[in-house]
């Protein structure tokens, strides 16, 4: 591993030498003497009377660069000159003296040489990337990955501030503030609110978990989830029977009873008794010989593709309805005193139930006994209303009663009843992690605990049969009331006073049983939680290394171990809340919620100019933050710990996998976001509901949505880039296609639809979209200015100063612009000098979509009943009409400045930093690989995490012992 780092540093270092070498033609003598002849003149004869230092317009002060070194440092700015003069726009026409053509372009050319002198000096140089905390939307995304769950804990976080690229990822915006201090404490807090400490290890549950009824939900949902999941459908059964009976026939002569089980999703294990029932010697009479005519009379199939008839489904349902008729009943205990709805009573009919679902009346019949052994009255009871009244008539009240409930009077209490599915459906791993959940409802929920406490209350009160003194000792509240001598103690006195309440040997045995059964369970909870302990510790160390993104080192490993001893020593909390407050101190720690690449010693060529690779580890934490704006997944960090993800071959396969993943929204979220201006529409209110009824909710998340949809699957079908301006699809649902005109898919609001040859409905690709129409328009009108600047600025990549504060609005709403129509006003609007220069960049190419009004509708005239003009004459003087027009343009025109802006926007995304000179070459490079590469977004991606900037860092240089 250590050869392989060296090795990829002399690569490194040769390919900068090289750049270096190419750099070192241009003298920086020449440079200094031509900014002293020529272009400081040239600034203040033609450039310093707009902007020099006294009130500089677009807060441009040229007066202030007196050297090479000032302009270098300030490239961005110089770009934007550089720009400006090429284009002819500077000085403007109305100037009093212009420069001839020759002396321009040598100015021109002292810019172009400059700059690009100081891009080979430096090629590849990572820049410096300041260690950073983690993004509001980082950290969301981490702690979903790492827990597993969705919480959101920075939802109060003040918006993070975006760096001169426009992305909220860098250090140049992400500072931390005490303030923000206290907020990261309460995020740590409330994601330990959702800290589960389950029977071996850790869990997250989707709702803070610190009320007994919190918990309660927690874990009886994860056992109802798991009965739900179940396949216990008779249907299901009998076609797999069918199938396997008819497998010849259905193209498959070789398949076997499992393999056709695990095709259908059903239990192998039951598949094969009710096989055995349907398949075995013909019973004379009942119900099982009806059963087997009717399984003789399904459908032979005729093809592969032939089905039953609904034939199983008849079985089915007359297996359901038949079983419902033969079942046993149990009436209610009765003791003298005792409520109905008293624990012991409820408890004995539960079991009586629990353990006859197999069981058939005696006088059902012939041939119900296997009839009912394998058909149970039900697999599993997964709500139960007030078992002591009537229950048909409790569902008929609309009592159905609540989840796993034991069905108790006034108390919480629960009751397992799943005996046909755990010994009929389910194998062994499945019965172990069912038992398993059924241990954690008492070790994490206190259930059995908790429904003893209910049952001396209850007692006590609804009941009032522990009224004498001789029950004093045993209240809900006293802190030892569910220790095993209290229960013991309880439990003789108890069963005493039913004795001389009756002689009904059932009643007295039920009450016996119970007070064993609940110490039993209240005894087993305990042992569980003090022997899960150890797991509990294992489990927060693995935390701690997933949080860190790296291995812990032995030492923090100890520190961590030592914070929760000293926690349960000096500060007596319980192991639950030393715990809980560890995990607290991990998502304080720097090493999770800062983004550190720390460096991997080097030696040789790259240390001597200061870069060093990344170690693996970082790498992998910048390709993830990259991809999926989260921690690297287990696979990843497996790589990185084998030592080869540095390796490109290995480096491209996880690039690709992570691509492939559903994480990559997040790419489109943060990225794509941020860049097209659309991050916050989901809170987009500027819209008159009055004026437009269609855009409610939906349709504001659905016009969210559609870019998002297009950007990801444009990369996970590794599609080319400019599908962006040019696809002739996109992605809509209901409530968007109705707003689109188009024919709204058949399918749940919720689904999403690709739609082929959109342009037949004037839409496909980023241009047409109804959040960008929508986001740039006042909201009573359209804007030809804010639509045609953000194509310019945001597709286009132009970089235009901001208005003057002067400048007039024009009318909020459409209906008030008079005998005016919209591209009137602008013309009017555009007479004043501060405003022409720049509105002749941008509101040719606005005007493109006056046919789309201000949500993005498709229109024919504007609210003042004026018909709408979508032509235009775009810059340069090529002329076009609405969006095919626009694209011409770009396409003859503006597809270089599209894909330049695209690759550098990309590229400051991914190294979390503002571009630098020295990234020119990388750009270059990146947008000749997509030219070559059909614009795959896999040719940018991928040029973007081989490039030296994503590879390396800024380090100390350090000598051949490795010591600095």
């Amino acid at each position: 591993m250590r050869r392989r780092t060296v090795m990829s540093s002399i690569f490194l270092a040769m390919a900068v030498g090289v750049a270096r070498l190419a750099a070192a033609e241009v003298s920086t003598v020449d440079l200094d003497q031509r900014f002293t002849s020529t272009v400081r003149p040239f600034l203040a004869k033609y450039c310093l009377e707009c902007h020099g230092t006294s009130k500089p317009k677009g807060d441009l002060d040229l007066a202030s660069y007196t050297n090479v070194a000032a302009v270098v440092a300030d490239a961005q700015r110089w770009q934007s000159v550089l720009d400006r003069l090429e284009s002819g726009e500077m000085p403007p026409k109305k100037a009093m003296r212009h420069p001839q053509a020759a002396l321009r372009r040598e100015v021109i050319d002292w810019l172009t040489t400059t700059r690009r002198r100081e891009a080979d000096r430096n090629a590849g140089d990572p820049g410096v990337v300041l260690p950073h905390r983690l993004s509001n939307a980082e950290y969301n995304y981490t702690v979903r990955d790492l827990t597993g769950v969705d919480i959101q804990p920075t939802k109060e976080f003040p918006v993070d501030p975006a760096n001169e690229a426009g992305f909220d990822n860098s250090g140049e915006s992400l500072s931390m503030s005490p303030a923000l201090v206290k907020k990261y404490l309460q995020a740590a807090r409330r994601v330990a609110e959702h800290l589960v400490l389950q029977p071996s290890g850790l869990a997250f549950a989707p709702h803070p978990v610190m009320v007994d009824t919190d918990r309660d939900k927690y874990c009886v949902n994860r056992i109802v989830q798991f009965y739900a999941r179940q396949p216990t459908d008779l249907a299901a059964y009998f076609r797999a029977a069918w199938r396997y009976k008819n497998r010849s026939a259905l193209g498959k002569p070789n398949a076997t009873l499992a393999a056709i089980a695990a095709e259908a999703k059903v239990s192998p294990g039951y598949l094969a008794t009710v096989w055995s029932l349907l398949t075995d010697a013909p019973e004379p009479t009942g119900p099982v010989a009806e059963l087997q005519a009717m399984w003789r009379r399904v459908p032979v199939p005729t093809d592969a593709r032939s089905g039953d008839g609904g034939a199983c489904e008849r079985m089915r349902d007359f297996v359901v309805e038949l079983r419902g008729r033969v079942k046993p009943q149990f009436t209610n205990l009765s003791v003298k005193g005792m409520a109905p709805g008293s624990q012991p009573l409820v408890l004995w009919k539960d079991r009586q139930f629990a353990t006859s679902r197999t069981v058939c009346p005696s006088n059902s019949g012939p041939g119900f006994r296997r009839f009912c052994a394998v058909f149970p009255d039900a697999f599993f009871v997964s709500e139960r209303g007030r078992m002591y009244l009537d229950q048909e008539k409790e569902k008929a009240d609309g009592n159905v009663g609540r989840l796993l409930s034991a069905g108790l009077h006034n108390q919480m209490g629960y009751f397992r009843d799943d005996a046909p599915l755990y010994q009929l459906v389910l194998d062994p791993q499945q019965r172990r992690t069912l038992d398993g959940l059924w241990l954690e409802l008492d070790m994490v929920a206190g259930a059995a605990a908790r429904q003893h406490l209910n049952f001396l209350w209850f007692e006590r009160t609804d009941s009032r049969f522990m009224t004498g003194v001789e029950f004093d000792p045993y209240r809900s509240e006293d802190p030892d009331s569910t220790s095993a001598s209290k229960i013991k103690g309880l439990s003789a006195i108890y069963l005493a006073k039913v004795k001389l309440a009756t002689n009904d040997p059932i009643a007295i045995e039920a009450v016996s049983k119970h007070f064993d059964i609940i110490n039993a369970a209240i005894r087993r909870a305990e042992h569980a939680r003090l022997a899960a302990e150890p797991s509990h510790l294992d489990a927060l160390i693995d935390f701690a290394g997933r949080a860190y993104r790296r291995p812990l080192s032995q030492a923090e490993r100890d520190d961590l171990l030592g914070f929760y001893r000293g926690l349960r020593a000096k500060n007596a909390l319980g192991h639950e809340d030393a715990v809980r407050d560890t995990l607290v101190s991990i998502l304080m720690s720097p090493h999770f919620s800062y983004r550190i690449d720390p460096p991997l010693a080097a030696i040789g060529p790259v240390a001597a100019h200061g870069w060093q690779p990344l170690s693996d580890h970082a790498l992998a934490g910048r390709l993830s933050y990259f991809l999926w704006s989260s921690m690297p997944d287990a696979q990843l960090l497996a790589r990185a710990a084998d030592g080869t993800l540095h390796e490109p071959e290995v480096l491209l396969t996880e690039t690709r996998r992570m691509v492939r993943d559903p994480r990559l929204r997040a790419l489109a979220v943060e990225f794509g976001g941020n860049w097209l201006d659309v991050r916050r529409f989901e809170e987009h209110n500027s819209v008159d509901r009055e004026r437009f009824k269609s855009f409610d909710n939906d349709l504001r998340q659905a016009m969210y949505e559609e870019p998002l949809r297009f950007l990801v699957d444009l990369a996970q079908r590794d599609g080319s880039v400019l599908d962006l301006l040019y696809g002739d699809y996109t992605f809509v649902n209901q409530a968007l296609a109705r707003h689109y005109g188009m024919p709204a898919p058949q399918t749940s609001p919720d689904t999403w639809t690709r739609i082929e040859h959109a342009s037949q409905f004037e839409r496909g690709g980023l241009l047409p979209m109804a959040v960008f129409l929508t986001k740039n328009a006042p909201g009573l009108r359209t804007s030809p200015v804010k639509r045609g600047y953000w194509v310019v600025r945001r597709l286009l990549g132009e970089r235009i100063p901001p208005p003057p504060a002067t400048v007039p609005e024009l009318p909020a709403d459409e209906v008030k612009l008079g005998d005016l129509t919209l591209r009137e006003a602008l013309v009017r609007h555009r007479r004043d000098s501060a405003c022409s220069g720049c509105h002749a960049r941008f509101d040719s190419v606005g005007l493109v979509f006056e046919s789309y009004g201000p949500i993005g509708e498709r229109r024919s005239k504007d609210f003042g009943g004026r018909p709408v003009d979508s032509g235009a004459t775009f810059p340069g003087g090529s002329q076009g009409n609405g969006l095919t027009g626009l694209r011409r343009y770009i396409r003859e025109h503006r597809q270089d400045d599209f894909v330049d802006n695209l690759s550098r926007k990309l590229f400051a995304y991914a190294l979390c930093r503002s571009l630098l000179l020295s990234d020119d070459a990388a750009i270059a490079t990146m947008r000749a690989k997509l030219a070559n590469n059909e614009y795959r977004v896999s040719a940018l991606i991928e040029s973007i995490v081989t490039s030296p900037q994503f590879l390396t860092r800024r380090g100390q240089t350090l000598a051949q012992d490795g010591k600095p």
